[in-house]
């Protein structure tokens, strides 16, 4: 039975339950802060469950610590424990019906976001200072726009995965959150590659992406677009996709899904697991995707990668709403779940496509809960975005 013998206090809770796994910290730059990491990432000696019970049962426990994990306990941050995940990391509102779906502290009755739900969850709660999570189709920047907190899906492959569980190799990143924007940067410093910092500019408003948000979330994160414009000049606005939104959405879809199925279809086949609602059919869906529309996908990808380094060749900076919804309730059915995950891909899959660095910042409200705004740069500038994060925080009077 899902979340069997569980109390309240674990289903609710963004950390794995049980006790929690332990690693030793150095000391460094990020002495005295704490962190988390996503339960798709080993821990020498813990579990590593993928958010699915079959999953834990048909792996053996790691001898081997994560790289990412090592990194931030190196430089200095004290490791507090494993969070959950989505089942497989193939999800996007943040529910686990095996370990609980975390609560979105927030926005209660809300979905926290997925598929790292656990660790946006312990950071908006003040659990840890820093959560590592990992972000394919919006599994860091979603979470942080419901839990109003920071987060950062940074240059694809700037950040090491060795000793990360995989979903779709050619999306997946590393991520990871903060509730205050030096932090996030300071976490980075210890992730990220050196190089990539400098000024940023101009800044432009992607249409599209825009107009896709519901009103009331266009209209609360109106003023910090204003507060950017302050500090980058007046913004120009760009249709980056004449195609239309749903065309970027099916061109992740179908890529993303015949990646999904060739890292994970194996064990799928011999094992059959047990999956919650939702996680199976993406799967079925994966497994059954015609092998012409995978290729089309990759296809599509190729050109707008083209098309998005040429215009941030130059320090342009992107800006538009994380997400086009607040987060749906808690009892929202399937279907609906299905129709936010449509139209929120079609914005995240801009990063995801063209391996852009993006931070979401918890900007605004909009009926009464969080809503993010999102900065994108070109490829390795993920040093100069974080940066102009930290600036914008401060102008927007933010926790900095």
């Amino acid at each position: 039975m899902a979340a069997e013998g569980l109390t309240e206090a674990e289903r609710l809770s963004g950390f794995m339950p049980g006790p929690r796994a332990a690693l030793a910290s150095g000391t460094g730059p990020l002495d005295g802060l704490t962190f988390a990491a996503k339960d798709l990432y080993d821990v020498a000696g813990a579990p590593t469950t993928y958010g699915n019970p079959d999953w834990a049962r048909t792996h053996p426990v790691p001898a081997a610590t994560a790289t990412a994990v090592l990194a931030l306990a190196e430089a200095g941050a004290r490791f507090v424990g494993k969070t959950k995940t989505v089942e497989l990391a193939f999800g996007m509102a943040g529910e686990n019906i095996w370990y609980g779906t975390p609560l979105n502290p927030r926005a209660p009755g809300r979905f926290p976001g997925g598929s790292s739900c656990g660790s946006a969850s312990a950071v908006a709660l003040g659990e840890a200072d820093i959560a590592l999570g990992s972000d394919t189709g919006g599994s860091v920047r979603i979470p942080a726009s419901y839990c109003g907190i920071f987060g950062i899906r940074p240059t694809w492959g700037a950040v090491s995965l060795v000793g990360a569980r995989a979903l779709a190799p050619s999306y997946d990143t590393a991520g990871w959150f903060a509730a205050r924007a030096s932090v996030l940067r300071r976490a980075g410093e210890a992730l990220l590659p050196e190089g990539g910092e400098g000024p940023l500019g101009p800044l432009l408003l992607v249409g599209e992406a825009w107009d896709n948000a519901d009103p009331a979330v266009a209209a609360a994160l109106r003023p910090a677009a204003g507060a950017l414009e302050s500090l980058l000049g007046p913004a120009l606005s760009v249709s980056l996709v004449p195609e239309g939104l749903p065309a970027l959405y099916e061109a992740y879809r179908r890529a993303q899904a015949e990646e999904a199925w060739a890292t994970l279809g194996d064990w799928i086949t011999a094992t059959s697991p047990a999956f919650g609602p939702g996680v199976g059919e993406r799967f079925a869906m994966s497994r059954d995707l015609p092998p012409g529309l995978g290729a089309a996908g990759r296809a599509f990808r190729q050109g707008f990668r083209r098309r998005l380094l040429g215009l941030l060749g130059g320090g342009a900076v992107l800006a538009y709403p994380t997400s086009p919804l607040i987060s749906p309730p808690l009892e929202a059915s399937q279907a609906e779940q299905l129709r936010v995950r449509e139209r929120t891909i079609g914005v995240t899959a801009i990063s995801g496509l063209a391996g852009l660095p993006e931070v979401s910042i918890p900007a605004a409200q909009a009926e009464g809960a969080p809503v993010g705004l999102s900065i994108l740069a070109a490829p390795g500038r993920d040093r100069a975005l974080l940066a102009l994060a930290e600036r914008l925080a401060a102008a927007l009077e933010l926790s900095t």
